[in-house]
């Protein structure tokens, strides 16, 4: 919210500084994001008046005038403003004057010189060449009662501030200039200046029936009928000053009154032209197919979830607390009006102007609660306004309280206050905090005890819980008052086990493996789910950031595949990536605790993806796109010195003949594979990437380095030709020569040939090939004799023909 310090002042004018100002309203959560004076450095400008303009001998654009300055002289200044006439006043900037810098960064220094041959003794200015607006039409003309010699700064009060807070959404109370300085009373003591808000006396009895259908939409109402306006009539200089000061523009006398008591009060209200209603105004919930142009022109369709003001024949005039119709718009032939303020509920309002992609200042007020007790009041001081300002004749005021917010009361203990805060805060200093804030309360004694009972003020909605109250407290007294105490629990560092890493030195072993980290939302498509984990009853999000990202995740695969499309829209040919983070699932068995949700699993997984050529660009090797064995290479490598065996497996995701599950010691942890065809065409991918999916489980533990002797023995190598299946696995032939009964002589076996041949051959079917394998043996007590290898050896060749059906080959 921004506003000018000046106007802030005339309600609550403490003893502080700007910056002092400033920086009590940012310690009392307050933020003031940016301070701004309303116009830069400038000297030497005074109100003056035109009295002569003649055409420059010289030059068809040019004017030479005669000024008067009050300086006791007239001056001759040559001018090419197009709307400079005799008898205005506008500020001139003497001789010796030096105005704001220009392009070049310097300040513009006025000297007496000749344009044309003609002497000019000063400068009449624009307000853009003051720096106090953009516009530069021409000359800034002033008002005709502005003293002549007079410094400029002094009349257009530029030596002024402007405030910009970023309030938070509980703040409700500090949207307007008045809300704010009730606070600084609060929070200095200043006495604070109330509005003079005097009721205006009908003198015409003239109504407008309203009828309120939805006490869930409209808790209060209230109008009046004001005949005979006139909506051409000017905005005083001095409400088109505070408005253009709060970066709000000037529209219309009608139109401006209206926003500037929203800005001063924080009562948002609605001008009708009360010639355009048809019968009667309805205040209900919208009805689908129902359509509405709003003031800034856009056409929205409506539904039940949005309220309305509609007329008499049903139709729609006004979208209920956020912006009216363009049917009963104020315009130049406007006579007649209906002036409307209402309590709108805050929950009514929330979230239905983003529904059409545009937000106001008014629902910006309604949605975080506008006080509904002072409405007649607020209607009354915009009467008095319109009244002063276009003229008329006001009606009596119709005032409809169907339910009002309800104050549920909040008790403070002052022990628990003492011990969140960190200091003693005695009774009465809680006592004076909840005087100066308005805040009624009782206080009772309970044991040793004391508890003090708040009934929040109707202007107040966010004191609803203790915690709300303590606050307040704290923000009042000062949060410098705060002691600086070191802390007193005792500071032990905790040491990780050897057997365990931490996800941090996890990710630089990824990134080691030249794999980039990404960071994406928790909550996804739930497109996403469907395809790349199968999830078809994904987590819903109850409120989620858009419409798209509804659901939580169960996999990162889906991230890591929208990342690389964004990669790819700009160019990347190579790709290679990866996330840490939690998915979520739904686990019954899952209980509540510190870090756990009861029926949701919550594990943190690791994923990557590679993309494009296997390596960057260079000369070594021919060139090839990255597959399945590149990506396996780097999990055994993250796996390491553990040893992972990969089982064929299918997944939603993955292609289902290039797809591994990952299996340590006995147990799954996750996927590797080529993405499936389907959605490589889907996603419209050039190329399938590979990716892989672990838990960061099995990542952060590794075994502990175990010391082991040399062998003092020798080992013995033998190899073995054998004929097997084509869909006999790797695994299960080496696993089938290590779990041999060799008594212990095995220590390895490794594949080191394949053979299958382009013809028949002998001994060997269509759906046969030849493995070449080297066993390892070797006793660590005594040297291997022949006979004990023969005897290993027959025992090796019997579990190869019981376990997977191999034979030595002829």
């Amino acid at each position: 919210m921004q506003f000018p310090e000046s106007w802030l002042r005339s309600f609550c004018n403490p003893d502080l500084t700007t910056q002092q100002l400033a920086d009590l309203l940012t310690m009392a959560g307050l933020e003031v994001e940016e301070l701004q004076p309303v116009a830069p450095p400038f000297t030497d400008v005074v109100v003056a008046q035109v009295l002569e303009v003649a055409k420059h001998p010289d030059a068809d654009r040019l004017n030479v005038c005669k000024v008067d300055a009050g300086t006791g002289s007239v001056l001759q200044i040559v001018c090419g403003a197009p709307n400079v006439r005799p008898g205005i006043k506008i500020p001139c900037a003497t001789v010796g004057a030096e105005l704001p810098p220009g392009a070049d960064g310097k300040p513009f220094k006025i000297k007496l010189g000749k344009l044309r041959g003609v002497e000019s003794q000063g400068m009449l200015c624009s307000a853009r060449e003051l720096g106090v607006s953009e516009e530069s039409n021409g000359l800034h003309i002033l008002a005709d009662d502005a003293p002549l010699g007079q410094s400029i700064r002094e009349h257009l009060k530029l030596d002024d501030t402007l405030f910009t807070l970023k309030l938070t959404p509980n703040l409700a109370h500090c949207l307007s200039v008045y809300g704010i300085a009730r606070e600084v009373a609060a929070l200095t003591g200043a006495p604070l200046i109330d509005p003079a808000i005097t009721p205006v006396k009908p003198e015409i009895d003239a109504h407008l029936k309203v009828s309120v259908q939805a006490a869930d939409l409209c808790g209060r109402f209230g109008g009046r009928v004001i005949q005979g306006v006139n909506p051409q009539a000017k905005t005083p200089d001095w409400m088109v000053e505070r408005l253009a000061r709060c970066g709000q523009r000037s529209v219309s006398a009608l139109v401006d009154i209206s926003n500037y008591v929203m800005f001063e009060l924080g009562q948002p209200s609605h001008v009708f032209d009360l010639d355009k209603i048809k019968g009667e105004l309805i205040v209900r919930w919208g009805k689908a197919g129902e359509e509405l142009k709003l003031l800034n022109g856009n056409t929205i369709q409506l539904d039940e979830q949005v309220g309305v003001i509609a007329d008499g024949s049903g139709q729609v005039e006004s979208l209920a607390g956020i912006m009216g119709g363009d049917a009963t718009a104020v315009g130049d032939e406007t006579r007649n009006v209906y002036l409307e303020a209402a309590f709108w509920w805050p929950k009514a309002i929330a979230g239905r102007a983003r529904r059409y992609n545009f937000s106001t200042d008014a629902s910006h007020r309604y949605e975080r609660g506008v006080d509904p007790a002072p409405t007649a009041q607020y209607i009354e001081r915009v009467t008095r306004l319109i009244l002063d300002i276009c003229g008329g004749k006001a009606g009596p005021l119709d005032d409809q309280t169907l339910q009002r917010p309800e104050r549920k009361p909040v008790a403070l203990r002052l022990s628990r206050a003492q011990r969140v805060i960190g200091m003693p805060v005695t009774l009465t200093q809680v006592e004076q905090v909840f005087m100066r804030l308005d805040l009624p309360f009782t206080a009772q004694a309970k044991g040793s005890d004391t508890h003090l009972v708040v009934v929040p003020p109707s202007w107040r909605f966010d004191l609803q819980i203790e915690e709300d109250l303590i606050e307040e407290v704290v923000r009042v007294i000062g949060f410098d008052k705060l002691p600086k105490r070191a802390p007193k629990a005792p500071v032990t560092s905790q040491v990780r086990p050897e057997a365990q890493r931490s996800l941090y030195a996890v990710r630089r072993s990824v990134a080691a493996r030249g794999y980039q980290e990404a960071i994406t939302f928790s909550f996804v498509e739930e497109k996403w789910e469907a395809d790349f984990a199968g999830n078809t009853q994904p987590i819903r999000v109850l409120n989620p950031i858009a419409s798209p990202l509804a659901v939580m995740r169960s996999s990162l695969i889906g991230s890591l595949v929208e990342v690389l499309k964004t990669n790819l829209a700009r160019k990347a040919d190579r790709v290679r990536i990866f996330e840490v983070g939690r998915v979520f699932k739904r686990d019954a068995s899952v209980l509540d605790g510190d870090q756990t949700v009861a029926g949701f699993d919550q594990p943190v997984r690791v994923s990557g993806l590679a993309y494009g050529s296997a390596d960057a660009l260079q000369w070594g090797q021919a060139a090839r796109n990255v597959d399945f064995f590149d990506v396996k290479g780097d999990v055994e490598a993250l796996l390491a010195p553990r040893q992972a065996q990969f089982v064929k497996a299918e997944h939603p995701a993955f292609h289902p003949g290039r797809c591994a599950q990952v299996v340590v010691e006995g147990k799954a942890v996750g996927f590797v594979g080529e993405l499936h065809p389907k959605w490589r065409q889907a996603y419209d991918l050039p190329l399938a990437p590979v990716l892989f999916e672990l838990d960061a489980d099995v990542l952060t533990q590794r075994a502990v380095p175990a010391f082991t002797s040399v062998p003092k023995m020798q080992s013995v190598y033998r190899d073995l030709a054998l004929v097997v299946t084509d869909s006999t696995p790797h695994d299960a032939l080496i696993g089938a020569i290590t779990k041999a009964p060799s008594e212990g002589l095995v220590r390895g076996a490794r594949l080191f040939d394949i053979y299958k041949p382009k013809t028949p051959v002998a001994g060997m079917a269509d759906n046969e090939r030849s493995l070449a394998v080297r066993v390892e043996l070797r006793d660590d007590e005594q040297t291997l004799t022949d006979e004990r290898i023969d005897v290993a050896m027959k025992a090796v060749l019997a579990s190869l023909a019981s376990e997977v059906g191999a034979r030595v080959r002829a």
